[in-house]
């Protein structure tokens, strides 16, 4: 599917929350420009998904016409990010992640530790090796 939309698609959205699939295309379009406020005759392909999280809907322009694809997958679900009511712009990789069933976003990132908090956690791994 990835290579079937990738060839003229500058950016790629994803709606975040949830999307009412029944929705077609002058819906899709309608939330787009009302929630969204982007333009959807770009060079952009949006991806909506809905509750259940085992199928989904791009829609792309691709300079005369909008297409809207939709896929569904029998076993598992896709990792869709819930905790914002927006349009969040991924990269290339991150759809590719999505479509795989993969998380585009780090779960809990890595911290970065300097200084005195440094030394603070060395001593209190040296005080368990001691113990």
């Amino acid at each position: 599917m990835l290579e079937r939309i990738t060839p003229g698609i500058d950016k790629f959205y994803v709606a975040c929350g949830k999307t009412d699939m029944r929705m077609g295309i002058n819906g899709l379009v309608n939330k787009i420009t009302t929630e969204f406020k982007l333009e959807p005759c770009e060079n952009s392909a949006l991806l909506f998904c809905g509750i259940r999280k085992d199928r989904i809907k791009v829609l792309l322009w691709d300079g005369s016409r909008f297409i809207l694809m939709y896929k569904r997958v029998e076993r598992g679900s896709f990792k869709w990010p819930r905790n914002h009511t927006e349009a969040k712009q991924i990269s290339v990789q991150q759809l590719e992640w999505l479509l795989r069933g993969m998380e585009i976003e780090p779960v809990k990132p890595i911290e970065k530790i300097t200084g005195a908090r440094f030394t603070e956690r060395n001593s209190v791994v040296q005080n368990l090796l001691k113990s």
